[in-house]
Parts: structure tokens; C-alpha cells; sequence
């Protein structure tokens, strides 16, 4: 028998859980089922949120004839017996799961029938199209982004199974405490596959006690025992996951930034968050706090002599530093700016007096001569050009009014600017 997730998949639009904002009323998709004019696209999205069967309700109510295949292990032959079909039938609609894996041999050979509307093409993946796909596949078809599922849509895809008599467990006496539905729920992280195969495992491994099997919050955390979480290192949520994480300490959230944390901590990956937490401390906190910086590096070295789960303190400790510090951009700012310069090819001469002397004949081209040395001058500064002559005005640096340290960093470079007046 299949699983209880593939039984339970809608065959109708109508049956579909989520995803309202496609699906629902006035949604695209549902227009265009009504309209009875389908067009290729892509469905993108975690784990779990329905990508399939989106595809497969388009199809049944549709009554097009549906095929699915796998970009990675199907081969081009495949790819041949659904043009056939679709040759004969009028129209397929094919389901590619990894759609973001297809090479070009696959993709050559399913563009014409893209072009011609025998093959109308539903690609599935977990990856961001516009990174992952190839420009020729996605200019011909519609991207939809899928979101995780809320809890109350957990909730309804659960207790549908519980009572369908036909594909579920409506024939069954199951008797699922609240605690035991809510860990369903609550633990599957958005992915209503996991609570369904965590619903099924559950079920067929207890035994009924009077005709009625029981599911306790102990039955429910065994067969469901770690969230769902969406964290693949190398894929698009970890990113989105890191970009919410520096924006919160940048914005001084620190509720949030240690929501993010969190999920990251959850899923593994130390190097990142040590990485991403000391560029932090430099970009966004900079010279508004140098200290923090130095403060972030020693609980970076803490957590990674610790190691996971006691490694969670230090990097806790430092993004509530980081969170509530005072903020500067100002060091990434400028430096960006000179780059700028260097890069559009603003660079010029370097002034003789700055040019190395230290060699014979350095003085019969100028090099090095009347430099004046800082150190013999009062207050270890001496007006002199230090920029090329076409960047002698130029200015990198702008110092921010966000703490009293890079307060006093904007005296002194204010004060030194004035005597090159």
C-alpha cells in the first residue's frame, strides 16, 4: 500500500491545503484552471508545501492526462514516451521534480514542445529558479513560489486523514491526545509530509487497546522526533536564513536575531554562524563599538572549543552584544568608496616624496626625497599630500554620530582636514 501522504494528495484543486494565495480564490493558478488555459511553470518552495500535489489537483481538474518524471534519474528517452503521448492525447501535463537538475540534452529536447503546448510542464524544486535554472526553461514558463505551511494547515491535512474512510484512517478508533496532535503540528516545521508520515508511523506501531489505538505526546515525539527544519547549507533557505540573521542584529532586534540563531544552531553549521557573526561585528558594528569586534572573536573561539549544545551560550552571548550595540558602517562604506575609484581606473601617481628610497639611485628620480617624517612633528601628524594628485580631495571616509567612540575618531579626522585646508 502507498503511503499515507502520496493517498491523502487532492485530485482537484478544491482539495488542495494551503497555498491560497495560488490556489484560492482569485489565485492565478485556480484562474487558470477554471479558464481551462494552462501554461508551463515552475512551483518552488521547502519540502512538503505541495509542489506535487498542486500539479497533480491541476491535472484532475483538468482531466489532461498527467505524467510525472525526475530530472535526475528519468532519461531523455522518458522525456520521448510523454511527447508521444502528448502527440497522440493533444496535451500532457508533466511534473519534473529537481527541474533545477535538468541538463541540456533533456532541456534541448523539451523546448519545442514547450513552444508548442503539447507538453505543459510543471517543474518542481527547492531551489530559487532565477539562481538555479536555465534561463531558456524559465523565460518559457510562470514561477510561483510556494510558502511553508501554517499550523492550522498542518492541522487540517491531519484530522482529513484521521476521518477519510477511503484513504485514511476513518475507518480506525484512534484516540490522539492534544499534546500528541500539537507535537504533529507544531513539530513538522511546515511540512505536511513529515506530520503525515509521522501520523502513519504512529498509528501502525501501536497496538489497540479496547479497538482503539491511543497515540500519547511520547508516541507522537518517537515517531516525529526532531522538527522539520528547512536547513540545507547549501541551498536557498540557508541563505534566506542567514540575510533574516545579520538584518535583525543590524536593526537591534534582539528577539529575532536569537529566533534565527536558533535556527541555525538547529541545524549545525558552526563555520557559517562564526563567519557571519564576525563579519557582523566589523560591518555593521564597526567603529561605533571597536571593542565588540575583539569581544565577538573570543566567544567565536569559546564556541568553537565547546562545540554543540554548549556552544550555544557564547554565540548567544555575542548576538546580544552585537544586537544592542551602537551601529557604524562606516569602515565598509569607505573602503567601498576607494574601491570604487580603483576600479573605474581613479588611481594616478603616487606623490615622489611617499615612493620608496631605499636603493641606489632612488634619489636621481626624486624618490623619497622631502618627506617629512610624523614621529619628529608635535602630535605625530604632518600636512603633506598623501593622494594622487587627481584624488588629492578626495573623501572615503564619513564618520557617523552613533557613539561616542567613533565620536572621537571624527574629531581627530575633522581636525586633520582642517590643517590641509
Amino acid at each position: 500500500m502507498e503511503p499515507l501522504a502520496y493517498r491523502m494528495r487532492p485530485t482537484t484543486i478544491d482539495q488542495v491545503i494551503g497555498q491560497q494565495h495560488l490556489v484560492g480564490p482569485g489565485g492565478i493558478i485556480r484562474r487558470m484552471v477554471d479558464a481551462r488555459r494552462l501554461s508551463s511553470m515552475i512551483l518552488y518552495g521547502p519540502p512538503g508545501t505541495g509542489k506535487t500535489s498542486i500539479a497533480r489537483a491541476i491535472a484532475g481538474s483538468t482531466a489532461v492526462k498527467f505524467r510525472q518524471l525526475n530530472a535526475v534519474t528519468d532519461t531523455k528517452k522518458d522525456l520521448q514516451i510523454v511527447a508521444e503521448e502528448a502527440k497522440m492525447s493533444g496535451q500532457v501535463i508533466l511534473l519534473l521534480d529537481e527541474i533545477h537538475r535538468l541538463d541540456k540534452a533533456k532541456q534541448d529536447f523539451l523546448l519545442p514542445h514547450l513552444e508548442n503546448g503539447r507538453i505543459i510542464l510543471i517543474g518542481a524544486t527547492t531551489s530559487n529558479p532565477y539562481h538555479a535554472i536555465n534561463p531558456a526553461i524559465r523565460s518559457r514558463a510562470q514561477i510561483f513560489e510556494l510558502h511553508s505551511l501554517t499550523e492550522e494547515d498542518i492541522r487540517t491535512a491531519l484530522e482529513r486523514a484521521l476521518t477519510d474512510p477511503v484513504n485514511g484512517f476513518g475507518n480506525e478508533s484512534i484516540d490522539i491526545e492534544k499534546a500528541g496532535m500539537d507535537h504533529f503540528v507544531l513539530a513538522s516545521g511546515g511540512d505536511v509530509r513529515a506530520s503525515l508520515n509521522a501520523l502513519e508511523l504512529a498509528v501502525l506501531s501501536s497496538t489497540a487497546q479496547d479497538g482503539t489505538i491511543v497515540i500519547t505526546r511520547k508516541d507522537a515525539e518517537d515517531c516525529l522526533q526532531k522538527s522539520s527544519f528547512n536547513f540545507d547549507k547549501d541551498g536557498d533557505m540557508h541563505y534566506d536564513i542567514m540575510s533574516a540573521f545579520q538584518k535583525s542584529i543590524r536593526a537591534s532586534d534582539v528577539d529575532a536575531a536569537l529566533h534565527y540563531l536558533a535556527r541555525l544552531i538547529n541545524g549545525g553549521d558552526l563555520p557559517t554562524i562564526t563567519r557571519r557573526l564576525l563579519v557582523i561585528s566589523f560591518e555593521d558594528i564597526g567603529l561605533a563599538s571597536p571593542q565588540a569586534a575583539s569581544r565577538t572573536l573570543a566567544a567565536i573561539e569559546a564556541a568553537e572549543r565547546l562545540g554543540f549544545p554548549e556552544a550555544r551560550i557564547p554565540l548567544a552571548q555575542a548576538v546580544i552584544e552585537l544586537c544592542l550595540s551602537p551601529k557604524s558602517n562606516s569602515a565598509i562604506t569607505a573602503i567601498d568608496r576607494a574601491l570604487s575609484d580603483v576600479r573605474t581606473g581613479r588611481s594616478g601617481d603616487i606623490p615622489k616624496h611617499l615612493k620608496d628610497a631605499h636603493y641606489q639611485g632612488a634619489k636621481a628620480l626624486g624618490n623619497g626625497i622631502r618627506y617629512q617624517y610624523p614621529h619628529d612633528f608635535k602630535g605625530g601628524y604632518v600636512n603633506q599630500q598623501y593622494l594622487p594628485d587627481n584624488l588629492k580631495n578626495a573623501k572615503y571616509y564619513q564618520p557617523k554620530d552613533t557613539s561616542k567612540s567613533e565620536a572621537q575618531f571624527k574629531q581627530i579626522y575633522d581636525a586633520i582636514n582642517e590643517q590641509k585646508k
